[in-house]
């Protein structure tokens, strides 16, 4: 997946309402909860203020026991308030990150061949997790500011006009500046997510051609590249960090000053140095201080929202890009790809009229019939459709034009999982699971393990290895040649007994001997009545075949 060209932000705003409009009613709640428990500390400061003030002089009110009482039961409701809040909303983001990565898991499962794998690594493991701030940071935070700091504003002029106006002053050039630097810290953090999917799509590249970089010596070059992709993301990514400090900065010097002149104020005023700002009567120790302690407050929400507008940003981003793969239409799989019968009848396999666009350029194939237990061998130059035709024929891509036809049925949806049934699979470039090598040729189903690995000779490859058939491959078949891995693929192929066998490139990069080996073990199979459909650049692997079919193109 290609990093994101220039996007409209209501477009990024639209696909993150829809990301999480699933956990909307959650989110709402929880922004009930947590306005609801900010509130509460208005009632505690006027608690705090009436004590103060009792104790500068005799006044009338409860007693010190019921005080504390109710500042502590207050106290008490308003953590439990934000406890809930705070659940709600972790389980909202995880609800919302989850059902993408479902999204995007499911999707990629089906389909055959997306590109940009590292890009869309990253958006699923990494990306998606830059929702879960935003989702449990700001959106409290923008219900705080949208809420408190206009009932604070509305008790300060209540009590004097001269701190309600100190306030309503300095509360708006707070956003304004907000707004300035969330420009910009959104299109940091659109370059900063580009270039992690870009270094990741860089390393899936760079691992599935490192035999052809340690064959050219060409590891120094790669790692120069590497370290000078690490450094440009190292940049973007302290980039993103220094507008967050910048923005904290500014919203930290008006807040300071705004709070500085309410202290100012009430202190003079106190002092009776001021008798403006007042109304009828002069400003009493207890409402001026309550006036100092609901101050900080005012300016809270918006440093709530500060702090999280970097991560409404990120997300954002990571919004536009979901948004983005959406619309990707990458070649579905047929069919559920999930175990069903075998498809019945004559392995008989027809084209007529197949063409497939791959880019900007229309492959068309001959009209094909392939009879049961023939060995065919597909060679054409390189980019000619002869890989594309074999994933045509497994039901892995669908034609854009004519018919493929399978044991006397068309090759659809519903015919496509049977069919896959009876096939089997011998890519150019091998892949194991993190198992043993017996479980990577039966897959836990029960067979003849070891007629499997005689048909392949590999038995010095077994030999070879620690533990023999028990040895553990891993994801990269560790320990094995390429020639070795071609190998334990044929006994896989043998070991399921299948009706057909599509091959890609069978001994392509291989010795004379190994290359032997593995044209013995196909035609081992082929002896047994299996179907060989071959796709090669050998010569003298096509020439033991029944037949050849030349692959073309045409634009």
């Amino acid at each position: 997946m290609s990093p994101r060209p220039d996007t409209n932000p209501k477009t990024d705003e639209h696909a993150l309402d829809q990301l999480t409009r699933a956990v909307g009613r959650q989110m709402r709640l929880a922004s009930i909860l947590a306005v609801a428990s900010s509130l509460i500390w208005p009632v505690q400061a006027a608690i705090v203020a009436m004590a103060i003030s009792g104790l500068l002089g005799p006044a009338p009110g409860p007693g010190p026991v019921m005080t504390a009482a109710a500042f502590v039961g207050f106290g008490v409701a308003r953590a439990l308030m934000a406890y809930h809040a705070e659940a709600l909303l972790f389980a909202a983001a995880t609800k919302a990150v989850t059902a993408a990565r479902e999204e995007i898991v499911r999707r990629e499962m089906r389909a055959t061949d997306s590109g940009g794998a590292g890009s869309i690594a990253a958006l699923a493991t990494e990306k998606l997790d830059a929702i879960i701030p935003y989702i449990t940071r700001y959106a409290p935070a923008r219900a705080r500011v949208m809420t408190v700091p206009l009932v604070i504003l509305a008790l300060s002029f209540w009590f004097s006009w001269a701190v309600g106006l100190v306030l309503l002053v300095s509360g708006p050039l707070i956003p304004v500046f907000m707004a300035l630097v969330g420009m910009a810290a959104k299109d940091a953090s659109q370059r900063q997510m580009a270039d992690i999917g870009s270094l990741n799509d860089l390393l899936i590249e760079r691992l599935s051609a490192l035999v052809d970089i340690r064959l050219l010596d060409a590891g120094p070059a790669v790692v120069s590249d590497f370290a000078r992709g690490a450094d440009q993301l190292r940049a973007k990514t302290m980039n993103v960090l220094s507008i967050a400090f910048l923005s904290s900065t500014v919203l930290e010097l008006f807040a300071a000053i705004g709070v500085a002149m309410v202290a100012v104020y009430v202190g003079f005023a106190l002092l009776g140095a001021i008798e403006f700002g007042g109304y009828a009567a002069a400003l009493t120790p207890a409402a001026g201080i309550f006036l100092l302690l609901l101050a900080p407050d005012f300016y809270q929400p918006m440093r709530d929202l500060s702090a999280a507008w970097h991560d409404k940003a990120a997300a954002l981003a990571v919004a536009g890009e979901l948004a983005e793969w959406r619309k990707q239409s990458p070649a579905a799989l047929l069919g559920q790809g999930g175990k069903t019968g075998k498809l019945p009848g004559s392995p008989e396999i027809g084209l007529r009229n197949v063409a497939v666009q791959m880019g900007d350029r229309l492959i068309r194939y001959p009209d094909i019939s392939i009879r049961p237990g023939e060995s065919v061998a597909l060679m054409g130059p390189s980019g000619a459709g002869k890989t594309t035709l074999l994933r045509l024929l497994a039901g892995l891509v669908a034609p854009d034009e004519g018919r493929i036809t399978v044991a006397g049925d068309a090759l659809t949806a519903d015919t496509a999982d049977a069919w896959r049934a009876r096939l089997g699979w011998m890519p150019q470039a091998p892949h194991f699971i993190n198992a043993s090598l017996a479980d990577n040729i039966s897959f836990g189903q029960p067979g003849d393990l070891d007629e499997s690995l005689r048909a392949a000779a590999v038995g010095s490859v077994i030999e070879a290895l620690p533990g023999g058939t028990e040895a553990l491959l891993g994801e990269t078949g560790g320990g094995l040649s390429g020639g070795e891995a071609r190998r334990i693929t044929l006994a896989r192929a043998v070991f399921a007994q299948p009706d057909i066998l599509l091959a890609d490139e069978p001994t392509a990069d291989l010795d004379a001997e190994t290359a032997g080996l593995v044209m013995a073990g196909l035609q081992a199979l082929a002896a047994r009545g299996c179907s060989l459909i071959i796709a090669t650049h050998d010569p003298a692997l096509a020439a033991r075949m029944d037949r050849t079919i030349q692959i073309g193109s045409c634009a």
